[in-house]
């Protein structure tokens, strides 16, 4: 009789689109080609729905490592189905390691701790000191997504501009944190830029990601351009 994993993976090929397969791989240049069905993440967060709360979704992510990456981002989904905190924790801390690519660690959106945000805290200054890419990326994205409006703290823009690693996909999520900054906190996030505590790269496409942003209004663009580092 098939397990959890052979019946999933019977699904998603079921779900499978050939053109957006062709897409997916080369948006995921770190993910390898025979490892990627094609299914849309529309229909992989029907599937997460579908399965949330089963004996099913129990098994399947027990087995770890998937081999699709499909797989993972149905993972991904599943741990955002998850209610209780400290489950939504160990899934996390379970799952982190295995991540190996920017599409799939984008996906979570953990909901369980959103009621526990002073906690997740914690627990996100851990993952930033993490040597996996993909570990310090999710960090990075919780603190953006999570703690740029009302559970913001001043030290937090200081955290992410502490991450050192010369990874893209970690450089690239703390542009974008401080392009975010910019918008929502700029009495925090331009000293950061005014007095050039981020290095070159991250500087610049910080300001470029802000100069595109429509929450930036038109004095501050003008300003930001004035800061770049040539």
């Amino acid at each position: 009789m098939p397990g959890a994993e052979e019946k999933i993976r019977e699904r998603l090929f079921e779900l499978r689109d050939t053109k957006y397969r062709d897409f997916s791989i080369k948006l995921t240049p770190t993910v390898d080609p025979k490892t990627v069905i094609g299914v849309r993440i529309p229909l992989l967060r029907k599937l997460a729905k579908e399965l949330a709360h089963t004996p099913e979704a129990e098994e399947f992510m027990k087995l770890l490592p998937h081999g699709y990456f499909e797989e993972n981002n149905l993972h991904g989904l599943l741990i955002e189905t998850i209610r209780d905190y400290d489950e939504t924790i160990l899934a996390l801390e379970t799952f982190l390691p295995c991540i190996d690519n920017w599409a799939t660690c984008d996906v979570i959106s953990p909901k369980a701790v959103k009621k526990h945000l002073p906690e997740f805290y914690e627990k996100i200054k851990e993952w930033l000191r993490s040597d996996r890419v993909y570990t310090v990326r999710f960090g990075v994205e919780m603190l953006l997504n999570l703690y740029l409006d009302g559970a913001f703290l001043p030290e937090m823009p200081a955290l992410v501009a502490a991450v050192s690693s010369g990874e893209y996909y970690v450089r690239m999520v703390v542009a974008w944190y401080f392009a975010e900054a910019l918008a929502k906190q700029p009495a925090t996030a331009m000293p950061f830029f005014e007095e050039r505590r981020l290095d070159k790269w991250t500087h610049n496409k910080a300001i470029q990601k802000a100069i595109e942003s429509y929450r930036i209004g038109g004095d501050m663009k003008a300003y930001l351009r004035t800061l770049k580092v040539k």
